[in-house]
């Protein structure tokens, strides 16, 4: 089977989705998770996620 369609919910995204967290300042890790810090809405990794979501 085809696997054409897998990931095209980021390609359109600067970058495919890759960026700088904010919260633990790794680089190129795909910030995908949105969440407010401090009153801003600002986009975090799949680990900053699960760890602000406890």
């Amino acid at each position: 089977m085809s696997k054409a369609h897998r990931g095209t919910g980021i390609r359109d995204q600067f970058n495919n989705g890759r960026a700088e967290c904010p919260v633990c300042k790794r680089s190129a890790v795909k910030c995908l998770y949105e969440k407010e810090i401090d009153g801003a809405k600002v986009k975090v990794c799949k680990q900053c996620n699960a760890k602000l979501s406890k």
